[in-house]
């Protein structure tokens, strides 16, 4: 089955693409385009899944750069001198880079991947953002990051990928509790839901800090992992399920 890729007219002209799970050689509970290799699935699959990515992207398979993502605020430069086959890989939750040829790959199951450009500094960058990593601030590093390698705020360019949605994101008062304790302003990004429970909008929470962080432009694609298993893999459909593991979808940019 061919590769099913999302893209943005805000990242051009910039190669990228948000994968979904068409595709790829993965069978089972993985079915498609699993690039996770820290899933359970076969791993010469996950590797011919990111092979596919890779040539999608028009870079070698070893051009692919990914991080041990571990919801953290760090960011990693990514230049010509980085170990791309380095054991074990950086643990970090953002990449940013203007070495061309370069291509950075984000893994998401319900997190937000989130694509950054600007297009007159020839600068990507790529984080992973789940709702610790946001509220600790990663996407602000990112931004931070990019103006290193000399990205300016209004100039910046970023996208959010297919996540988990509002609707299918109940929480606790816990959950809550945590986010009314960095800004009591967070309360609109959550809606009631059956007793104790919630709903938080982890995209608009996204939106919200990427545009007060200064970027030029933010979207989010509203695609839902959660609520479309055909096309995207989600953690939280898999627990519901009692499913023991999921796949990974990848989000890339090529410098």
């Amino acid at each position: 089955m061919t590769l099913e890729v999302l893209t943005s007219d805000l990242l051009a002209p910039f190669r990228h693409g948000f994968f979904t799970r068409r595709g790829g050689s993965s069978s089972g509970i993985f079915e498609g385009l699993n690039c996770g290799p820290g899933s359970s699935d076969q791993l010469s699959a996950v590797m011919m899944n990111r092979a596919r990515v890779a040539e999608n992207m028009e870079v070698a398979s070893e051009a692919l750069v990914s991080i041990h993502q571990v919801h953290s605020p760090d960011v990693v430069i990514v230049d010509a001198d980085t170990r791309l086959d380095e054991t074990p890989r950086a643990k970090a939750d953002a990449m940013v880079s203007a070495t061309p040829g370069l291509a950075l790959g984000i893994l998401t199951a319900d997190c937000q991947p989130v694509l950054f450009a600007d297009a007159q500094a020839g600068v990507v960058g790529a984080a992973h953002a789940g709702w610790k990593g946001a509220l600790n601030g990663i996407l602000e590093a990112t931004v931070d990051a990019m103006e290193t390698l000399g990205a300016t705020r209004a100039n910046t360019q970023a996208v959010i990928g297919p996540c988990i949605s509002q609707r299918a994101y109940e929480v606790g008062p816990e959950f809550l509790d945590a986010f009314m304790a960095d800004n009591p302003g967070h309360a609109r990004f959550f809606a009631g839901g059956e007793g104790d429970r919630y709903h938080f909008d982890l995209p608009g929470f996204g939106l919200h800090r990427l545009r007060n962080a200064g970027v030029g432009e933010a979207e989010w694609t509203r695609h839902c992992t959660y609520s479309d298993a055909e096309r995207f893999f989600s953690y939280r459909r898999t627990t519901h399920a009692g499913e023991a593991d999921y796949g990974r979808l990848i989000s890339v940019i090529r410098a």
